[in-house]
């Protein structure tokens, strides 16, 4: 029976057959895919309905998305710039800000006090040290509760020594009847001093740096003469004795030159053995220079007792007198101020002098600091001219905040003075490019 059936089966219901028994195999033979949710994975469903809604004429999605990209880029450059922008304007503001306002502290102090710059000097270096110290104290290395030194101590007492002097020096000369602008102009003149000295060590220079030397010297000695027939004309009875004491001055500053001159190339030897460690300088410098003031303490007294007697500043706009702070105010202040139940505020005064030396004194370390954070992150060009810049605001602002009437010749010694010496840092630091291009090779 089977057989008969089989034998049939005509040859179109055979090839039939066959198609169909190719197709299961074919089918049993295909992969078999795995299903999530229900969904095969080799199936790809596309919902249009959000974008057909969403669609409007003329108008590409991703052009939309562009604007909310680009908010977005500009806001990841804002924030990665950020820190960067402030540590910028933090240091521009120290330097600007506080060598500018240091400036005017001075000046505001020796033109009635210019035989101060004792306790000046001294305030500053008590002020930068109580700033400094923090960073090197050590509670575990009593008796002095301070930090190991990179340094060794011995190799800062020189720079300590002539640190103290130069200092001292530069506020002496204010007692020899220089004025403050005259003393910015002069002390920019320092280019001249580094290079005698530097020839002196050793060091060779180009034809530009000594151009731009001698130019700068020319616009000191311009500017110096200006102003010395300056105060002989405006005080012609005693011309001879301001004359002479103007030529002190100048001596008393170029000695105050030389040595900072020597100071910077020392500094200069001693971060090349042991490295910047310009912290550690600016703290030790300042502290171990404090027990040379010792013999001026007679000095420091009378200074100081000639400030305490300046014109009072009155404060008591800033203490109003109240029901609710009358009790305790007056409990805290009535050893050192006056005060009188009956009056509406608590007079509380303060000599105008004391408050400038202390602004004077913060300014300093400010503008130490700003100074100091300039020089760690750009070169020894940028330093010298926005240096050079902050001085040269500082001149105007002395001509214009205490009326300092300066003759042309001095204005214009101060023109050559400043454009000698950003002539002379350009020139240093080409060579100081060429240098570094020719041991890289």
């Amino acid at each position: 029976m089977a057989r008969r059936s089989k034998s049939n089966i005509s040859p179109a219901s055979a090839a039939t057959m066959v198609g169909h028994q190719a197709n299961g195999s074919r089918r049993r033979n295909a992969p078999v895919h795995s299903q999530s949710n229900g969904i095969p994975f080799g199936t790809k469903e596309i919902n249009a309905a959000p974008m057909l809604e969403s669609a409007r004429p003329g108008i590409n999605p991703d052009a939309r998305m562009t604007v909310s990209r680009a908010i977005g880029m500009a806001g990841a450059m804002v924030h990665s710039a950020l820190p960067a922008i402030v540590s910028w304007g933090l240091t521009i503001s120290l330097i600007f800000g506080g060598c500018c306002s240091n400036v005017f502290a001075l000046e505001a102090i020796v033109k009635e006090e210019p035989e101060s710059g004792l306790l000046i000097t001294f305030t500053q270096f008590v002020v930068t040290m109580l700033f400094t110290w923090p960073a090197h104290f050590s509670a575990s290395r009593p008796p002095f509760f301070l930090k190991p030194t990179a340094v060794p101590l011995i190799r800062w007492l020189p720079n300590i020594v002539i640190f103290f002097s130069v200092n001292m020096l530069n506020n002496f000369a204010f007692g020899y009847n220089i004025s403050v602008p005259v003393h910015i102009i002069l002390r920019s003149g320092g280019s001249m001093t580094t290079m005698l000295v530097g020839f002196i060590w050793g060091k060779r220079y180009t034809r530009m740096q000594v151009f731009s030397v001698a130019m700068l010297t020319l616009g000191v000695i311009i500017a110096a003469m200006s102003d010395a027939q300056s105060k002989g004309k405006n005080s012609p009875s005693d011309s001879v004795t301001s004359t002479s004491s103007f030529m002190t001055g100048l001596s008393i500053l170029f000695l105050a030159q030389l040595l900072s001159a020597v100071m910077g190339l020392y500094t200069q030897a001693t971060y090349s053995t042991y490295g910047p460690h310009w912290h550690e300088n600016l703290f030790y410098s300042h502290f171990l220079s404090l027990p040379l003031f010792l013999p001026f303490l007679p000095s420091l007294r009378q200074q100081l007792s000639q400030l305490l007697m300046s014109q009072p500043l009155d404060l008591s706009s800033l203490w109003p007198r109240t029901d609710q702070n009358i009790s305790w105010i007056d409990k805290i202040y009535s050893l050192f101020i006056t005060s009188r139940k009956q009056s509406p505020t608590i007079s509380l005064r303060i000599p105008t002098h004391m408050v400038t030396l202390a602004l004077n004194a913060l300014t300093q370390y400010a503008c130490i600091r700003g100074v100091n954070l300039l020089g760690a992150r750009t070169s020894a060009l940028g330093v010298s001219i926005v240096l050079n810049v902050r001085k040269l605001i500082s001149l105007f602002a002395s001509i214009w905040l205490f009326g300092n009437s300066l003759p042309w010749g001095v204005l214009l010694g101060a023109a050559v003075v400043f454009g000698s010496g950003g002539v002379y840092a350009w020139e240093g630091q080409r060579i100081g490019s060429r240098e570094r291009a020719r041991k890289m090779r």
